[in-house]
């Protein structure tokens, strides 16, 4: 089969049992009716095993710390900021 990009014979390599076409030259992948959803099917197990990052708190690892007041400028004590 013929590279549909740029003519080169398209290669097959099996991954995780499914056969897929690829081009050694412009590196683009090919796949055949039903190849997606098997690919798909086999990495959803891996996914699912392994656990979730562990949450992290908005401010966790920092410790509070008062904040400095801005100086004010002369606008705000004709105005109220």
């Amino acid at each position: 089969m013929q590279c549909p990009v740029d003519g080169t014979q398209l290669m097959m390599s099996d991954r995780n049992g499914v056969e897929i076409d690829y081009c050694p030259q412009c590196r683009g992948v090919w796949l055949d009716r039903g190849e997606l959803d098997k690919i798909i099917e086999r990495s959803v197990p891996a996914a699912a095993t392994a656990s979730p990052p562990p949450q992290r708190g908005y401010n966790q690892g920092y410790e509070e710390r008062p904040r400095k007041k801005k100086r004010d400028s002369f606008l705000s004590e004709i105005f109220d900021f």
